[in-house]
């Protein structure tokens, strides 16, 4: 299955000079396949525009109704310091290019939040620090 054949057709092709980058419409047609995975397809989408393959960028894609067809997004930067400046931040994410922040959990943001509430100024940086064991 993973190997049967697809197709790749792209359309409304930009070169965009602005963003360093080149932006089109990804039709894929896989008629013998439930879908096709974004590595495969920036893999070949890479070696049909004559670039590396972690500067294509695909998302949005949809399966028509039935099967057999789907349709995204897809993005080739020019090089790597464009696409950190122009991609949004969960894009490098997903392609590894940054990494995803930590994140505290829900009732310690609320009581930092709660904190910050009775200060005003400066003094709100310091309410992000835990509270003193001894008050």
């Amino acid at each position: 299955m993973a190997d049967a054949p697809v197709t790749i057709r792209t359309r409304k092709f930009i070169t965009n000079r602005l963003l360093a980058r080149r932006q089109f419409v990804v039709d894929v047609l896989h008629p013998s396949r439930p879908n096709v995975a974004k590595s495969e397809l920036s893999e070949k989408l890479a070696a049909l525009y004559k670039s590396e393959k972690s500067r294509v960028v695909t998302f949005g894609f949809r399966t028509q109704f039935g099967g057999g067809r789907s349709t995204g997004f897809a993005l080739i930067y020019d090089d790597e310091a464009s696409q950190k400046k122009f991609e949004p931040k969960y894009r490098l994410i997903r392609s590894g290019l940054a990494t995803a922040p930590i994140k505290t959990n829900r009732k310690l943001r609320k009581e930092r939040k709660n904190r910050a509430k009775k200060l005003r100024g400066t003094k709100k940086a310091k309410a992000s620090e835990p509270p003193k064991k001894g008050k």
